[in-house]
């Protein structure tokens, strides 16, 4: 998550861009979500995959890891995102403005030691806008997501729950494809 800079002006109008994220879970199957905030309206929260903008001709494997970096701290070779397993198109409100984002979604299994460093949350890589908007950082069971959504948590993508139960056990090859407008 960036500044204006990375973001195109689409056909339509609206600020575009491609991103890469990263479904990342845990030894116990629990998935690793950052909640945060419109700077332009900070009562406007949602949970959401690590990852974000890629840079001009970035590889998507590449960009996730270094986004991942970025929010995490935490290293790791492109080698071992697995997919892409989701192509999702979202449009969304973000600081006044309506936005398109294009988005490929990698998954990532991380042993103890790798989820308890990306719990302790690094916050040493973040831009500006990330030290802004990023509030917290959580490990959640699909369970816990889909009670949180039932409760009207704002949870993306908003089939995560579902997909991840999908994924957790190994991925099957299959593309998925959601449009979130």
């Amino acid at each position: 998550m960036s500044g204006d800079d990375e973001w195109t002006l689409g056909p339509d109008g609206l600020l575009e861009r491609t991103a890469a994220r990263i479904v990342m879970f845990d030894p116990s199957g629990r998935l690793f979500l950052l909640r945060g905030h419109d700077s332009e309206d900070p009562d406007h929260t949602w949970w959401f995959t690590p990852g974000g903008g890629l840079d001009v001709g970035e590889d998507p494997h590449v960009g996730a890891a270094r986004e991942l970096f970025e929010e995490t701290g935490l290293v790791v070779d492109p080698g071992r995102l697995v997919g892409p397993v989701l192509e999702r198109t979202a449009v969304f409100r973000f600081t006044y403005q309506n936005r398109r984002q294009f988005e490929e979604f990698f998954l990532l299994h991380v042993d103890e030691h790798e989820a308890h460093a990306v719990g302790s949350w690094n916050q040493d890589n973040l831009t500006e806008l990330e030290r802004d908007v990023l509030d917290e950082v959580a490990w959640w069971t699909v369970d816990e997501i889909e009670r949180a959504q039932g409760n009207g948590t704002h949870i993306y993508p908003i089939a995560i729950a579902r997909l991840a139960r999908s994924w957790w056990g190994g991925w099957d090859g299959t593309l998925s494809r959601i449009n979130e407008p």
